[in-house]
């Protein structure tokens, strides 16, 4: 049976995630930002939390860890190379490595930039991404630890999944990315039927991911930096991407 999602807020606008194996039963917190909305989620569906996946070290992400682990004795997995940083860790996983939940089969990407260890999990039997704070809807996270070269590397990874591949992230950012994301390419035909949809999505309160990758290829800046027409738009023609990217991520820290 194919894999089944849970998602709810958590914190201001964090995003929780369950990820659910009908056969196993086993059920898989994607990161825990705090501990009520996600025993909220699993009281909801009839669920036992049996796994907590990490994908970084920030407290929004990690808050929750230490009650859901007591309470539900489930298995904690993160990031090697954070594993210092994150309570009551079981398992530390590294780029390639397997994570099963249940029957479920994860692979990992590390994705540094945001923070020098963040990793992503990708399930690609059931074409699902958890992406935590790398990738958001139509943007991308702030470089805090790392450097422009290496997100714009991560981000690439990402890009490279399947079309199909529907991701989750951390954060309900949609629309002030678009409101960004026009400033960078205002004649996008993709990012103005996007803008539409969420506005729709927003006004009926529902959440604007997931989202699939290739509909991001098609109106996320962060994943254009390549492109000639938005090195053009930003006036950089002939500059390497991740200078580009380098431009754009300034300029949304900025706006």
């Amino acid at each position: 049976m194919p894999a089944e999602t849970r998602l709810f807020l958590c914190l201001k606008d964090n995003y929780g995630v369950l990820l659910h194996d009908p056969d196993s039963g086993a059920t898989a917190a994607i990161d825990a930002p705090e501990a009520a909305p996600i025993e909220e989620a699993l009281k909801q569906a009839s669920w036992k939390l049996t796994d907590i996946l990490v994908t970084h070290h920030h407290g929004d992400h990690t808050g929750g860890i230490a009650a859901l682990k007591a309470k539900y004795k489930c298995r904690v997995v993160a990031p090697a190379k954070e594993a210092a940083k994150i309570p009551g860790v079981d398992e530390t996983v590294r780029e390639g490595d397997e994570v099963k939940v249940g029957k479920l089969t994860a692979k990992v990407i590390e994705t540094p930039g945001h923070t020098l260890g963040h990793i992503a999990y990708w399930f690609p039997k059931d074409h699902l991404a958890f992406v935590g704070d790398t990738l958001f809807s139509i943007g991308c996270g702030r470089v805090i630890e790392g450097n422009a070269e290496m997100m714009w590397n991560s981000l690439k990874k990402l890009r490279d999944l399947p079309n199909e591949t529907r991701v989750y992230c951390g954060h309900e950012y949609t629309a002030a990315n678009i409101r960004f994301a026009r400033t960078v390419e205002p004649d996008n035909p993709v990012l103005t039927a996007r803008e539409a949809q969420v506005e729709r999505l927003t006004d009926e309160g529902e959440p604007t991911i997931p989202v699939t990758i290739g509909d991001e290829k098609l109106a996320n800046p962060f994943l254009r930096a390549d492109l000639p027409e938005v090195k053009g738009l930003v006036g950089m023609d002939g500059e390497e991407p991740a200078q580009v990217f380098a431009e754009i991520r300034g300029r949304k820290d900025k706006f």
